[in-house]
């Protein structure tokens, strides 16, 4: 598997045939249907951010579930470790003073966790059989994240109409070099795990991000 990614598309990651056209489908409709929902309720204070963070609330509940599947479906493997160094998984912390650096903080950091989706999906692919509950659970987490970074590249529109997303900085995602059956099976753990944890700190920012903009919001309509 190609260690770069050189695109920030999560559709490109994936390439035309990894996800089914169902899902795609599936994906599609979600964001159309989120930002239905922003567009009708933008003059709300606590709008456009609302949808996201349900959304993230629901894929860290699909994430937790999906690691307890992850761990006990990795064969004899009793007690799996989801720690591994120099496998370059982004860091879960999310930054910036304002709020338009942290919505890209948020962005960029979902970009950057794709390609180890990819990764995580190809090598579960490889050790699982098709009907393995672990290569559904991990495709709908695929999904509907790709369905929030939309939500959010919309979010920043929305708030900041007049200024691009930025490119990340760091260039493209670099991915760890190949690896042994159990390395794959700790390397996966580790990437749900870190995820479960950044899509933790999204939800606190998101909070944080609605009553920030609610505040600036009330003080120019007053």
């Amino acid at each position: 598997m190609n260690g770069h990614v050189k695109s920030m598309r999560f559709q490109q990651f994936m390439g035309p045939a990894t996800i089914p056209f169902s899902s795609a489908l599936l994906s599609l409709l979600l964001v159309m249907a989120l930002t239905k929902s922003v567009a009708a309720s933008r003059d709300r204070c606590d709008i456009p951010l609302h949808p996201a963070l349900k959304l993230t609330r629901h894929i860290h509940k699909e994430t937790v579930d999906l690691i307890q599947t992850y761990k006990s479906s990795q064969g004899e493997i009793l007690d799996l470790p989801c720690t591994v160094s120099g496998s370059n998984i982004p860091d879960p912390s999310i930054s910036g003073l304002e709020a338009s650096d942290r919505i890209v903080n948020i962005y960029t950091h979902l970009q950057a966790f794709f390609p180890h989706f990819k990764r995580v999906y190809a090598q579960q692919k490889d050790l699982q059989l098709p009907s393995s509950p672990v290569l559904t659970e991990l495709n709908s987490v695929w999904i509907r994240s790709d369905s929030l970074a939309k939500l959010i590249n919309n979010i920043y529109q929305s708030i900041f109409p007049n200024r691009p997303v930025p490119e990340p900085v760091g260039g493209p995602t670099t991915l760890p070099p190949p690896q042994n059956i159990f390395q794959q099976k700790v390397y996966g753990c580790a990437v749900l795990k870190t995820y479960k944890e950044f899509l933790s700190n999204v939800s606190q920012n998101l909070r944080s991000l609605k009553r920030e903009i609610c505040r600036k919001r009330i003080r120019i309509n007053t």
